[in-house]
């Protein structure tokens, strides 16, 4: 099964451009990236040239000996085994984090031979930064490679509920024929999340086992970066934290705190561990703001923060929900208080606006599940795992703050009615365009 990423149209975008400098794009491990950047060379370029820096160590040989672009391309060319030209090659830098003389070999590419279309990957990027590897500032391209949201894997699970979401142009409610397929193929995606490996697992054969046993391997292979990428001295730490996940979003408070990690644990003996998780990709920091106002960032309570995955697939196989519960009505939804649901719907939203959203807390009084900065709003976001809609905390926020617009995820139709703006699950990839319609 090949499956069409929205990225895709990204890549065609920067190959295109005028003045294009070498792209890097991010990702956490087993998102696609490899396979994403091999199937765009093949489609859109004469040549393929792929060179994986953790797999080939010896290729760093070739950018700590010399800077100068024509003699790197001249010795890649001899491991490619023919000639790597400007405009018909597309290069292919797998794991460039594990070489910092190659990442840093791109500000040289740009500068002295912008023919060569170069595009590199790294799952572990931000953690040779965050350790002051030197970069390329201002001569490099980044892009954001996400998991596969609903709206892809509706794509190829259900493409005729996929383009008739897409023709909606008023907020008004879905016809039962619709809505309901549409609920039971959102539960296909909270058992798979959108890893291609789950994804293609479930879709191609529906075997609920296999899908576990993709996801599985995902975790793996995370938990084997911690052993391999981090001091022996602090695997226990992050391991700590990786696996309180579940625990930190179970509780109906879900700010984190270091106490459900390990008991006793304190702030300034994990802290460290839990940044390496998120330049890693691997968790989502959601700060608390102290004031729901623009710019989101400036009002930041850094001492108050919860912490998410970035796909709902592997939260549920890490959580051990087992699959079965997709026969069980909307336990899926529900499961340990909604978290998979917001989760999920974190996730819609990080691909359509820019930066990560917040959330507002007053007190004891009320909580709001996300802010989003759209445009100079700022829109309250509440996230509802059933039908049960009501909100004191989005009610008390909406009387105190009085927002032009506020949205409730829920799995009521779609509707707009009184500045609120009630939109199905399903539909979070659409948020951003719903919003025109209100």
């Amino acid at each position: 099964m090949e499956i069409k990423r929205d990225i895709t149209g990204q890549l065609v975008r920067w190959k295109d451009k005028p003045g294009r400098k070498p792209l890097i794009l991010q990702g956490i491990r087993q998102v696609g990236k490899t396979w994403l950047l091999k199937d765009f060379g093949r489609k859109y370029f004469s040549d393929v040239a792929y060179f994986n820096f953790d797999k080939q160590k010896e290729l760093g040989q070739f950018f700590s000996t010399t800077k100068d672009p024509k003699r790197i391309i001249e010795n890649l060319s001899l491991v490619h085994g023919k000639a790597i030209l400007p405009h018909k090659t597309f290069i292919i830098f797998d794991e460039i984090q594990e070489c910092n003389d190659a990442l840093n070999s791109l500000k040289y590419f740009q500068e002295e031979e912008p023919g060569y279309s170069i595009a590199s990957a790294g799952s572990l990027l931000g953690v040779a930064l965050s350790r002051g590897a030197s970069f390329p500032v201002g001569k490099v391209e980044f892009m954001d490679m996400h998991p596969l949201t609903f709206s892809e894997f509706l794509n190829e699970a259900a493409p005729e509920l996929a383009s008739y979401l897409n023709q909606i142009d008023k907020a008004e409610p879905i016809p039962d024929i619709f809505f309901n397929p549409l609920c039971e193929k959102l539960k296909m995606y909270f058992i798979s999340g959108g890893m291609p490996e789950a994804v293609v697992t479930m879709l191609e054969n529906m075997d609920l086992s296999a899908t576990q046993d993709a996801l599985h391997n995902v975790i793996n292979s995370y938990l084997l970066d911690f052993s391999k990428h981090v001091d022996n001295k602090d695997v226990p730490k992050i391991t700590y934290i990786w696996n309180s996940l579940p625990s930190q979003l179970a509780r109906e408070n879900k700010k984190f705190l270091y106490q459900t990690v390990r008991p006793g644990a304190r702030a300034r003996e994990y802290e460290d561990a839990l940044l390496w998780l998120v330049n890693a990709g691997l968790v989502l920091r959601i700060n608390c703001s102290s004031k729901p106002h623009i710019p989101l960032a400036s009002y930041d309570d850094l001492t108050a923060f919860k912490v998410y995955l970035p796909d709902v697939g592997v939260l549920r196989r890490l959580s051990l929900l087992n699959p079965v519960a997709i026969t069980e009505g909307n336990r899926l939804f529900t499961e340990f208080r909604g978290a998979l649901t917001e989760n999920f719907i974190l996730s819609g939203l990080l691909t359509q606006y820019e930066g990560l959203p917040r959330y507002w807390r007053s007190g004891n009084r009320a909580e709001v599940d996300f802010l989003i900065q759209f445009k100079n709003d700022i829109i309250p976001v509440e996230v509802k795992s059933d039908e049960n809609v009501r909100s004191k905390s989005l009610a008390f926020y909406r009387k105190e703050f009085n927002p032009e617009i506020s949205i409730r995820f829920s799995l009521r139709n779609l509707k707009f009615d009184n500045g609120l703006l009630n939109i199905p699950l399903f539909m979070v990839d659409h948020t951003k365009r719903l919003l025109k319609f209100v």
